[in-house]
This record gives structure tokens, C-alpha cells and sequence, in this order.
């Protein structure tokens, strides 16, 4: 049973934890202010210079223009008949129009020839226009029995044909820098004459889990050990987005973990280690990395999950360390280490696509907390409904989350049925 004096020195007690909370809060940054701090610490990486066919995924190092015009000459853009449009202007099914058939021109080939006043040349798609034509008449319209043609439908002038440079003309702008390059837009340089073109170099990535209790993937678990779950979480991620990383589980030895954040940073381009994030006794990073002579940009953020997160530069190379949980590991991750490794690989648009929902439960936020919420999507009648989780479990609601909503500092709850803009997490 607990004693008269516990009561009388709880209220006590619990204020000076409030007041222990309020100072630790004034000691962090917004989750906004974090993110504007990483995007300006982070400067893309080098270029180098790729072949067109291993483009596709790539970042634009530079804006990227076109060598030639496309199409080179006005061609066809369909199979027909090369015609003045004068000559078929009355042209119709029950008053067909006879042309004289002087030559054809397959794509790629030439006719030196002129269509001139009553004849047409047969041509095929993609090739060059003949002298005197003004239009082409689309096969649907018109036959031939090897000497006359049969026109049955007009063609005004520009029918049918493709205009020298009316998909790209020489110097015209591509792509602009920072472009992740989609198959198309490959397919686009190909046909403005480019054989390679200088994109971002892809980020190297050294990801480095800390503990005694953490144990790397396909090894032996001891009573009290987990697999190191985060690592891999973390270099999926990075995987997805074209990163190549390095993986390594560190026992809780400052030497160990020194030794191995040295080893990283001189080798890769940028850092994440995970766990180790916060003030505890068995907590190394931080203090190891300021004994390392890091820049460090901000150490613990208001935001949840994820408060503990840290930002940094060493050796003018981005390290970011991250909270052991996994739901705080992730999240700190996607809003703050993600847009940093994105934005180093030379992106300008550093978040994850967002989508327009409707809210099915009313979720609460903090007026001095940015608070994310993972949840699924269901679609009913059209409409897409966010279900936000109830954190009981951690890594089951990751594993089926479809999105994230932010709950901005000043809101202190936000009700269902309201309308909100969700992170859309990656389906495949």
C-alpha cells in the first residue's frame, strides 16, 4: 500500500516531470524547421556521364537539350497518298476524284519527282513529303490499280503530315536539372540525337545498426536479441529509390562504433545509423560522432514517432542518426534522412507523392508536436477512405501501412469525414 506521503508529494512530482517535458521540448526544433535545415545542408552530388540506354531512373545533372529536329524532314503520319489539296477538295464517295499515280516513297526513301496539278504519289508512313504536296490522303480514302489513284474524301493543306521539328526542334530544353528520367522521356532524347547525357551520381549509402541486443539477418538469436529488422527496412528503402548501401550490426562499443562511422563516411556518401539516437547510458552515437568533430545540424525534433532523430555533417558528408524503434526508425527516416538523400542525389522534388483522402476516424494531434499517423486506404463508391492504425503492435501496422498523414503543429485534433492530403508509401 502506498504511503500518505507519496500523495502528498505526487502533484509535486508530476510537476517537475511537465516541467522536465516543457524544457526538453524548447531544447529541440519544428519538424518543419528540420526539414528546411536538411534540404540546405545537403548539395547534390557529382555528375557523370551515362549511356542513353541506362538512363531511365536517373537524375538530370544539368538541363539536357536537343542536338536535332524531330521529325528531320515533313513526313508522313500515315500510309495514303501524297496529293494537292485542290485536287481532292470535291473529292466524296458518290463523286470520287482520279488521280495520275507517278511513284512511290517508302519511309526513308526519296521521290525526286513533283506532284504537280492531277497527280499524287503513293507513300508510306515517316517518309518525307514530296515536292508540291500539301496534304496526304489516309489509305482509308483512296485506292490505286497501279496507274490511277481513286480518291474518295478531301485533304485540307497539313493533313496527315508531321511538320519538320514539331516534336523537338534543335536547342530546345528536354528536361530541366533535377528530373528523374522516365522511359518516355529517354525515348525523347533518343530522338533529339542524344547518345548520353551527365546525371547525378547515385548516393552510397552506409547503414549501421547499434546494440548488443541486435542481431544481422540469417544469424544466431541469443535470449533477448531481435534481428535487426530496421537495416533492412532502411536499405529497402534505399533500394527502391536507386541507392546503393553497405550494411553492418555493431555491438554497443564506442571504439567498435567509431571505428565503423570512420570507415563509412570515407567510403560511401552518406551515413544512417539506427539506434544509439538518444541520452541513455548505452547510447554512443551522438556523443561519439561530436568527439568525431561533426557539424551538427539538430538533435531531436518535435515530432512523433521519431523525436529522437539527429542531422549532421562529417566530413562535409550527410550522417543521420536514427531512433531504434522501428515505427520512430521509419519515421524519422521517410520525413527527414529520406528527403537529405534524395535532394544528395540531385532531386528537387524530395517527398513522397500525396493523394487527396477522406478521413474515416478522427485522429488527434499536439499543439506544440507534429504528429504522423500511418494507416490503410479503401476505396468505396469511388471515394478513398484513410483508416489511421492504433499503434498496438509496431511492426505489423508498418508492414500494411498505404500512407501517412501529418498532423501539424497547432492542431489538436482533426475529425472523420474531413477531407486531408496524405504521403503515399510505395506498392511495389
Amino acid at each position: 500500500m502506498l504511503s500518505p506521503v507519496f500523495f502528498a508529494r505526487r502533484p509535486a512530482i508530476l510537476f517537475d516531470l511537465k516541467a522536465r517535458m516543457r524544457e526538453e521540448s524548447s531544447k529541440m526544433i519544428g519538424y518543419k524547421e528540420a526539414l528546411e535545415q536538411t534540404l540546405q545542408a545537403v548539395r547534390p552530388l557529382d555528375a557523370e556521364v551515362v549511356p542513353l540506354m541506362q538512363l531511365v531512373g536517373r537524375v538530370a545533372a544539368e538541363g539536357i537539350y536537343a542536338t536535332v529536329d524531330s521529325p528531320s524532314v515533313d513526313a508522313s503520319f500515315k500510309d495514303g497518298y501524297a496529293v494537292r489539296s485542290a485536287d481532292v477538295a470535291g473529292a466524296r464517295p458518290e463523286s470520287p476524284v482520279r488521280l495520275r499515280l507517278i511513284g512511290t516513297v517508302p519511309a526513308g526513301g526519296t521521290f525526286d519527282g513533283v506532284v504537280t496539278p492531277g497527280t499524287a504519289v503513293r507513300i508510306l508512313s515517316g517518309a518525307r513529303i514530296p515536292e508540291g504536296a500539301e496534304a496526304v490522303l489516309a489509305d482509308e480514302f483512296a485506292s490505286d490499280d497501279g496507274q490511277f489513284v481513286v480518291a474518295v474524301n478531301d485533304a485540307e493543306p497539313g493533313r496527315n503530315i508531321l511538320r519538320r521539328g514539331c516534336d523537338v526542334r534543335n536547342g530546345d530544353l528536354l528536361v530541366a536539372a533535377g528530373t528523374v528520367l522516365r522511359p518516355a522521356q529517354v525515348g525523347l532524347l533518343a530522338a533529339a540525337g542524344l547518345r548520353e547525357a551527365r546525371v547525378v551520381r547515385r548516393p552510397r549509402v552506409a547503414i549501421i545498426a547499434t546494440g548488443d541486443e541486435v542481431v544481422a539477418p540469417g544469424g544466431s538469436l541469443r535470449e533477448g536479441q531481435l534481428f535487426a529488422s530496421n537495416l533492412v527496412t532502411l536499405a529497402s528503402w534505399c533500394a527502391y529509390f536507386g541507392m546503393a548501401t553497405t550494411l553492418d550490426v555493431v555491438s554497443d562499443d564506442p571504439d567498435a562504433i567509431r571505428a565503423r562511422v570512420l570507415e563509412a563516411i570515407r567510403a560511401g556518401d552518406a551515413v544512417l545509423t539506427s539506434g544509439g539516437a538518444w541520452n541513455g547510458e548505452r547510447d554512443f552515437v551522438v556523443a561519439l560522432l561530436h568527439q568525431l568533430g561533426w557539424r551538427e545540424i539538430y538533435h531531436r525534433v518535435r515530432m512523433g514517432p521519431g523525436k529522437a532523430v539527429g542531422f549532421g555533417l562529417l566530413e562535409g558528408k550527410p550522417v543521420f542518426c536514427l531512433p531504434g524503434g522501428p515505427p520512430s526508425n521509419q519515421m524519422a527516416f521517410v520525413q527527414l534522412a529520406l528527403p537529405g538523400l534524395l535532394r544528395l542525389g540531385g532531386r528537387w522534388d524530395t517527398g513522397l507523392p500525396q493523394m487527396s483522402v477522406t478521413l474515416a476516424e478522427s485522429v488527434a494531434g499536439q499543439e506544440d508536436w507534429t504528429q504522423f499517423i500511418e494507416g490503410r486506404l479503401e476505396y468505396a463508391d469511388g471515394e478513398a477512405l484513410f483508416h489511421p492504425f492504433r499503434m498496438g503492435s509496431r511492426l505489423r501496422p508498418m508492414a500494411r501501412s498505404d500512407g501517412i498523414l501529418q498532423v501539424p503543429e497547432g492542431v489538436s485534433a482533426i475529425p472523420a469525414g474531413s477531407r486531408v492530403r496524405i504521403q503515399v508509401l510505395p506498392c511495389a
